[in-house]
């Protein structure tokens, strides 16, 4: 289910830089309705992932505020993307027995 949240993440991120190009002007305004749609399903689906995986992995809801508030900032995606890396590093680490490396 993580790895289903980060690509929905990056996607959902991707498609807010979208609708933003159309409002400064370097996509057409033709593609507004498109893009609103497909941004709004992402959206709605992000969220209902965030909550899903912060229950599955306990997180605190801060945790998951932190997660709702990047959703709304242009290119927070990737930051979000490289703390879920970070954690599953970590928790990939401690899954391993002692010993092995």
């Amino acid at each position: 289910m993580l790895n289903a949240f980060r690509l929905v993440s990056l996607l959902e991120g991707l498609s807010y830089l979208l609708i933003l190009s159309v409002t400064l002007g370097l996509i057409s305004r033709d593609f507004v309705s498109v893009l609103g749609i497909g941004h709004g399903v992402l959206f709605m689906v992000y969220l209902a992932l965030s909550l899903m995986v912060s229950g599955k992995k306990s997180w605190p809801i801060m945790g998951w505020l932190a997660l709702f508030v990047a959703s709304l900032i242009p290119f927070a995606f990737i930051l979000v993307e490289i703390y879920l890396r970070k954690l599953d590093r970590k928790s990939a680490m401690t899954a391993q027995p002692a010993g092995t490396a």
